[in-house]
């Protein structure tokens, strides 16, 4: 075993934690023990939150160094994490069943793209422009870090929701204390070695795995200045409400239930395909952005349906490290039986099952088999509720008002795409959509544009250039 795997990367240092408690994860396709670390405590998080604190408050330290001395630094990170790339991919996807394919991309490569990313857009940055006042005298606007960060990540993509954290944060100068989820922890350990061979301060970065309760201490912290969290609609409103109570800047990317309108013209052939497969079910469909609402024209709503069944009852189900597999398991045995709890509601509420609906034919794993419904109602629980797994509802709709309507009745706003033949028309679709992302014939996060939803799926924007603004604040200097 790794001797990280016992203990936390605080400070800078590799230190043994406040009590022997520990956090044992579980293969998601073979059910067993694939390691352990420990279990932060509050006394840990004390200290990590005691280094940053002193990262970020150093006159010489991280916050003071020129914008691109950080960004060498985030360079040598990105390099660092690339090295460990093959790893850390496959450890992820033994741990939440993400495809090895999949993780490859998300885990692997998209985190040092953004570290880069954010790397360049820092670099001759100054932080400071000069207005011309309406007094007659000129005004300096700065930007400058917020300071201590505290960043709760979920299991479903713990590196790239990491990244899409600490990459902007680190560029404009934050120091960060990192909550892994304690289902996806084993990787965690493969990014603090990162950390420390990048050569970062002591401090700036912190890692301690830890469970909700020790989660909800960090949240409020008296030495945090921001916190950064994806997770759970839930969650995040017990977060958003501590923060409210500290004035507490929060970033929150939440919960979604995702509409992907079919519009009557498209060509089911060509649409009902791998995008389509990318856009409603990608990572075994525990991605919070998915479109796992299908919304059918009433004149084509059973091609519509035998397209859907096609291509999900054709899916390859099996080990996430095998690279021909399309649907691993779901990260947890609990994950699963809740999938499986709303499959029985479906069928309960009348919903028609088409396919799937059990679990495959494997002696262990937490497995479920892709699943369609048909005739299912917006208003039915299956429609309303994130599933969090690959489960489609195919909702009939009579026209495009009609569809626009039906995607916008939801108490989430996270992702969402048209499919058309019709560019024009697909855009005009898509402008209507209340939702903070959309996808036109394909959903793809693009690292350059922000990310984030409206309503209860949360609150500000990660990725583009939007992200850097959530760990900075401005300041006037009135000369």
């Amino acid at each position: 075993m790794n001797p990280h795997h016992h203990c936390l990367f605080i400070g800078g240092k590799w230190v043994t934690p406040a009590s022997e408690e520990r956090i044992t994860v579980l293969d998601a396709s073979t059910e067993d023990v694939l390691g352990s670390v420990p279990n932060g405590s509050e006394k840990d998080m004390d200290a990590a939150v005691a280094a940053a604190r002193e990262a970020f408050d150093d006159p010489d330290g991280w916050a003071a160094w020129e914008p691109a001395r950080r960004a060498d630094a985030l360079y040598r990170l990105a390099e660092a994490l690339e090295r460990r790339a093959e790893a850390i991919t496959r450890i992820v996807s033994a741990q939440n069943g993400m495809t090895i394919s999949l993780s490859e991309q998300v885990e692997g490569a998209l985190p040092t793209v953004l570290l880069r990313y954010y790397a360049d857009l820092i670099r001759d940055d100054t932080g400071e422009e000069v207005r011309d006042g309406m007094l007659g005298a000129p005004v300096h606007v700065r930007r400058e870090p917020l300071g201590v960060v505290a960043a709760i990540v979920p299991w479903n993509a713990p590196q790239l929701l990491s990244a899409t954290k600490y990459a902007p944060g680190l560029a404009a100068g934050c120091t960060f204390v990192l909550k892994p989820s304690p289902e996806t922890v084993l990787d965690a350990v493969l990014f603090a070695e990162a950390v420390e061979e990048a050569g970062l301060p002591p401090g700036v970065v912190n890692v301690v795995p830890a469970g909700r309760e020790v989660g909800a201490y960090l949240v409020s912290h008296p030495g945090v200045d921001k916190v950064a969290f994806t997770g759970s609609t839930g969650a995040g409103r017990q977060i958003g409400a501590a923060c409210g109570t500290l004035l507490r800047p929060v970033t929150l990317e939440l919960g979604g239930k995702s509409a992907a309108v079919i519009l009557d013209d498209v060509d089911l052939d060509s649409a009902i395909a791998e995008p389509f497969f990318q856009a409603t079910l990608l990572a075994n469909g525990q991605a919070c952005f998915a479109s796992t609402r299908v919304l059918a024209p009433r004149s084509r709503y059973d091609e519509v349906v035998d397209a859907v069944s096609s291509l999900v009852g054709g899916l390859t189900v099996g080990s996430p490290l095998d690279p021909t597999t399309q649907i691993g398991p779901m990260a947890t045995a609990r994950q699963r039986d809740r999938v499986e709890g709303f499959i029985r509601q479906g069928r309960t509420e009348g919903a028609r099952l088409v396919v799937g609906g059990s679990r495959p034919d494997f002696e262990k794993g937490f497995f479920v088999t892709p699943t369609v419904f048909a005739d299912v109602n917006n208003a039915q629980v299956i429609a309303r509720e994130e599933i969090f797994g690959p489960v489609l509802s195919v909702i009939a709709y009579t026209d495009e008002d009609d569809a626009v309507r039906i995607a916008n009745d939801s108490e989430y706003g996270l992702g969402g795409s048209v499919w058309t033949d019709d560019d024009e028309r697909g855009m005009r679709v898509a402008r209507r959509m209340q939702t903070g992302t959309v996808g036109l014939n394909h959903y793809t996060v693009d690292p350059a544009a922000p990310f984030g939803g409206i309503k209860a799926s949360g609150l500000g924007r990660e990725f583009g250039p939007e992200a850097l603004r959530n760990y900075q604040q401005v300041k006037s200097i009135y000369r």
